[in-house]
């Protein structure tokens, strides 16, 4: 059909027409990009190696191979136009240059935990690539110095896996879950039964190497020790593409001892949690206890609430049993509830792996099993009223598997000022609370009970959680608590989000941000937004946000 100018088209074939003009224009501008990265590879394939579109087979298992949180993969969820794989820092430098250039956004993925989707989806309708860094995950161990290198897409799991083959006196203060990604735990802190001993996983951060928003690999001299600061805590994703870290690495015993320790209400569980809230934060440094709060069923078939005390000691069980005698005797603690193990083999008894599993399992890298999951966050500063504690149990009991993990501040979290990385939640804070349910129910109306009951609880401990501001953990992303809009990406729109996970270093962060990525290219929902020194107020220390 000849088409002249001037032609007059009926309304819906001049709709029909403009779609097809966009779809075409963006197969264009996809095609343009695709051949920007094939361009920088330096491949001489027509496709990459590390480059996966929606239309090649292994899109599909890739994009699914680390997604735990099936809330997140459904067929209505937002898709990458690409998934990249890099297989050197060049790939990276690529990624980053060409989606500049071509105006698509990044997301970062190492691990796939991220409790919000937000390393592989996104909630707007800007077009993203995911750069997936799992092929990015060597780690190089010097016992001697006590330091490793180890690369972004490993995971928790693998770092401490080579950690203890070179020595078992050595150890890292990183979570306990062993399949998180590495990238994103030290980007956001990283806390688990080392934590009162030596700190958070970001705080033993020495060294790191980012990709900038030009594209640069910098490293902590070249990169300056303001964003190596926020790098350290501040959340990932928002300042570049870390890609390696230099980490230190801690003292561990031949030995450690564990146990884990049940009690029901009719066993006296919620006096027993009433005393630890005064004495888990106070308690040796070597000693960790954290509590697990859980309905379950009595012997007669009827719930209730079971409390469980999970506990490692950095020592043998003699000397465990002498310090509970003199710092936590109420609970009871026998020989025979303990276990020595080496440090490497109590990650396997805090994990997701069977009993009597090899350590092994830390290097295969497999996936938690995925489920529909939920989870909120808390911090307590003052220890929650007994009276109190019968109205949460109540809740809990309103579902079928909440569970509410409360794990102690103290010891050297006391002892490192809340400034020196952008974890600010140190001394003062007794615990934090981890709420947690996951249900098999892929119906909506499932997802909107479960959701609907953990916002029930979360307003309801609003009295008997920290206050102004009420504080969050990064690392358990929570967009109830705000996001970004992305026309308007204001810092004091993002105040209520930023300074729950944040507290004061949130300005910090966002005038690091305001240095290092002004145009604010490393975007996504709850991403640290640019605040710029006016030049006209520098003098007075005034900022505006862009």
């Amino acid at each position: 059909m000849e088409l002249k100018f001037g032609t007059k088209f009926p309304p819906f074939l001049l709709v029909v027409l403009m779609v097809l003009c966009s779809s075409a224009y963006s197969k264009l501008m996809d095609d343009k990009f695709l051949q920007c990265l094939y361009q920088d590879s330096s491949a001489n394939a027509t496709q990459p190696e590390f480059v996966f579109t929606q239309q090649d087979t292994s899109y599909s298992p890739i994009l699914q191979s680390t997604i735990i949180n099936l809330r997140f993969s459904t067929p209505t969820t937002p898709k990458p136009l690409a998934i990249i794989t890099p297989l050197t820092y060049s790939h990276v430098q690529s990624t980053v240059i060409c989606s500049k250039s071509f105006g698509y956004r990044i997301r970062i993925r190492s691990g796939g935990h991220d409790y919000a989707g937000l390393s592989y989806t996104s909630y707007d309708q800007s077009p993203f690539v995911v750069l997936d860094l799992k092929e990015l995950r060597k780690i190089t161990i010097q016992s001697g110095k006590k330091t490793a290198w180890v690369e972004s897409g490993a995971m928790v799991g693998e770092l401490y896996y080579w950690v203890s083959q070179e020595s078992q006196n050595l150890g890292f203060p990183a979570g306990i879950c062993p399949t998180v990604g590495i990238g994103g735990q030290l980007s956001g802190g990283g806390f688990g039964a080392l934590v009162r001993k030596y700190g958070l996983a970001a705080d033993n951060v020495v060294d790191a190497k980012i990709v900038d928003v030009n594209g640069r690999i910098l490293d902590r001299e070249l990169m300056g020790e303001d964003l190596f600061w926020a790098i350290r805590g501040g959340g990932g994703a928002s300042f570049g593409i870390v890609v390696a870290w230099k980490v230190n690495l801690v003292d561990v015993p031949e030995k450690v001892a564990v146990f884990s320790l049940s009690k029901t209400l009719d066993q006296g569980a919620s006096d027993l949690f009433d005393k630890w809230q005064y004495k888990g934060h106070k308690l040796s440094e070597d000693l960790f206890i954290r509590v697990i709060i859980q309905p379950t069923s009595d012997g007669a078939g009827n719930r209730t609430i079971q409390v469980i005390f999970n506990s490692m000691f950095l020592g043998s069980v003699d000397q465990l049993m002498e310090t509970m005698a003199d710092s936590f005797p109420e609970l009871g603690l026998q020989e025979k509830d303990c276990s020595e193990m080496s440090w490497i083999e109590s990650v396997l008894y805090f994990s997701i792996y069977p009993k009597g599993s090899s350590i092994d399992v830390l290097r295969d890298r497999q996936p938690e099993p995925r489920s529909y999951f939920n989870g909120k966050s808390d911090y307590v500063k003052e220890p929650i009223p007994e009276e109190a504690l019968e109205e949460i149990w109540k809740w809990c009991l309103e579902e079928d598997n909440p569970i509410l993990i409360m794990e102690p501040h103290g010891g050297r979290m006391d002892e490192i000022e809340e400034t020196t990385t952008p974890y600010p939640h140190r001394k003062g804070y007794l615990y934090n609370i981890q709420y947690f349910e996951k249900w098999d129910n892929e119906t909506i109306e499932a997802s909107e009970k479960h959701i609907s009951w953990m916002r029930r609880i979360y307003k309801n401990m609003t009295p008997y959680v920290s206050k102004n501001p009420r504080a969050a953990y990064v690392n358990y992303r929570d967009l109830d608590l705000g996001t970004n809009d992305v026309d308007n990406t204001s810092y004091l729109g993002a105040m209520k989000w930023g300074s729950s996970y944040f507290n004061e270093n949130f300005k910090r962060l966002a005038m690091v941000k305001g240095a290092v990525d002004p145009d604010n290219f490393f975007y996504y929902e709850q991403s640290i937004p640019p605040l710029i020194s006016s030049e006209e107020n520098s003098d007075s220390g005034s900022y505006q946000s862009l």
